[in-house]
C-alpha cells in the first residue's frame, strides 16, 4: 500500500483534532498538551482507536481515508486510552 499526500494530510488533521480534544479532556486547558504533543498523542490514538474499533466492529467504515466524525471519535478514544496507559505506567510501572 502506497501512501499519498492526501492520506498523510488527513491523518495529520485527524491526529491533531483527536489529540487536542483528548488533551482538553484530560488537562482541562484550552491548548491541551501543546501542538506537537497533541499531534503525537492524536496520531498514536488514531492508530489505537482505529485498531480497537475495527477489532470490535464499532463504527464500521473507518478504512476510508476521509475526515469524518467517526474518525475523530476513534482518535479521541484511542488518545484517551493511550494517555491512561501512560498514566498507569508512570504510576505503577516503575520498579523501586
Amino acid at each position: 500500500m502506497l501512501l499519498n499526500w492526501s492520506q498523510i494530510i488527513v491523518w495529520l488533521i485527524i491526529g491533531l483534532l483527536g489529540g487536542t480534544l483528548a488533551g482538553i479532556a484530560v488537562r482541562w486547558q484550552r491548548e491541551g498538551f501543546g501542538w506537537w504533543t497533541n499531534l503525537g498523542i492524536g496520531l498514536i490514538g488514531a492508530l489505537v482507536g482505529g485498531f480497537l474499533f475495527r477489532l470490535f466492529n464499532i463504527l464500521p467504515g473507518l478504512e476510508t481515508i476521509s475526515i469524518s466524525l467517526r474518525d475523530v471519535v476513534s482518535a479521541v478514544v484511542g488518545s484517551i486510552l493511550f494517555l491512561g496507559a501512560l498514566w498507569l505506567y508512570g504510576r505503577y510501572g516503575k520498579t523501586p
